[in-house]
């Protein structure tokens, strides 16, 4: 067995993988259906296809792979593991991007399915900052701890997102996109890290 596809195994990810997959196609078959945004502050009319907010339970269920129940063997191997990290986070997002483009079967138009690609990389940096806070047990927290936050408050008076509420914003809003890719680079950079260097839960619980 090779050394990748090993560490994949360790992880569970073509369980997740089978998993992500099934909410693949019940999105595409959901794919014309959407989301409708509560508000607290005011009265608002916003609605996020079903297509875009999909990523958030890709990420959820992928950044379970980030924790592995063999952590303590894994810190004595004589094999440096952290580009196995960055490549296994990487291989990740490219299924992400890849499941978030089948609603394109079923004729939804390509602009939803690229804010659907821009989720799936932005949620997946935070599952790998989550793994690194909190310890990858927790990798699911700040994926879905800002997504409630931005479904119920992410919306301003004039009935378009604020700025901070990348996730539901078009697909090429330039800030959205900025943030997006800061928290991909900001996982793969924690990712490859040494868990043992860094603060918080995540040195004593590994991964």
């Amino acid at each position: 067995m090779s050394p990748l596809l090993a560490f994949a195994r360790s992880r569970g990810v073509p369980a997740a993988a089978a998993t992500a997959l099934v909410l693949a196609v019940v999105t595409t078959l959901a794919a014309r259906s959407r989301v409708e945004l509560p508000d607290f502050r005011h009265l608002v009319d916003f609605g996020v296809p079903v297509a875009a907010v999909a990523p958030v339970g890709y990420a959820v269920v992928l950044g379970i792979t980030l924790h592995t129940p063999q952590a303590d063997l894994e810190h004595l191997s004589a094999r440096p593991l952290g580009l196995f990290r960055r490549l296994h986070l990487l291989a990740l997002t490219l299924l992400a991007v890849g499941l978030a483009a089948l609603p394109l079967l079923t004729g939804t138009p390509g602009a939803v399915v690229a804010a659907s690609a821009r989720n799936a990389a932005g949620h997946l940096g935070l599952a790998a900052l989550s793994a690194r806070l909190f310890g990858p047990g927790l990798a699911w927290l700040l994926p879905l701890g800002t997504f409630g936050p931005t479904l119920l408050l992410g919306v301003a008076e004039d009935n378009t997102p604020e700025w901070w509420a990348w996730s539901i914003q078009g697909p090429y809003e330039t800030g959205a996109l900025v943030i997006a890719g800061l928290l991909w680079g900001a996982g793969v950079l924690v990712a490859g890290a040494d868990p043992g260097a860094g603060g918080g839960r995540s040195g004593a619980r590994g991964g």
